[in-house]
């Protein structure tokens, strides 16, 4: 009975074990004219884990200009997560191909001359967790594009036209949201001056 035991315990063991493997699979490289199109940019594709096919494609250090032309063959890579054009020369119109992009969770549009007009075409992607739009030229008005964006939870306004006062509009829209905007540091407190003798008596 005792070797039943031991038996059954093995194959409960090669049985976890298989199913460790199976989990841990790692994620089939993608392929096809879209992908080859962002690589001949010098842009990067990749899985965002070894067990997670879904994709973090980068274009900020691409060894070419990345342009609008691009973008529509972004949009066709399946389920793209964290999408980096930052520095890149993308505009307004550009960011229309990433409208339908419901996957998306993290996008960096930092040092792009993108403004209100470009986010407009945001509002639409419902997963989006974070926002990068530092050095841009979004305003007040283009942040209300992203008032819907309730899974929002953080945001880069940084020289940026953005101001306090739509910064904490949005965030009262969207709670829990947290905006990073300039770093402003207290005015220097001048030391008072040591009483007069006079004083002192």
């Amino acid at each position: 009975m005792r070797r039943l035991y031991i038996v059954a315990a093995c194959f409960a063991c090669l049985g976890s074990t298989w199913l460790t493997a199976a989990e841990t699979t790692p994620a089939e490289p993608v392929s096809g004219p879209a992908v080859e199109a962002i690589r001949k940019l010098g842009g990067n594709i990749l899985p965002i884990a070894q067990d997670d096919s879904r994709l973090d494609v980068s274009l900020n250090l691409a060894s070419q200009d990345v342009t609008d032309t691009i973008l529509p063959e972004v949009a066709k890579l399946p389920e793209v997560v964290w999408l980096n054009l930052a520095g890149t020369k993308i505009t307004d119109a550009g960011l229309a191909a990433l409208a339908n992009m419901k996957s998306l969770e993290k996008l960096h549009l930092e040092k792009t001359a993108i403004g209100d007009a470009g986010l407009a075409h945001l509002a639409g992607l419902e997963n989006l967790t974070y926002l990068n739009i530092y050095s841009t030229q979004v305003t007040d008005a283009g942040l209300k594009h992203l008032h819907n964006l309730k899974k929002l939870k953080h945001l880069y306004i940084w020289q940026s036209k953005v101001t306090e006062a739509g910064a904490e509009e949005l965030q009262k829209a969207i709670p829990g949201l947290h905006v990073v905007g300039e770093v402003k540091l207290a005015a220097p407190v001048e030391p008072k001056e040591d009483a007069k003798p006079e004083d002192k008596k």
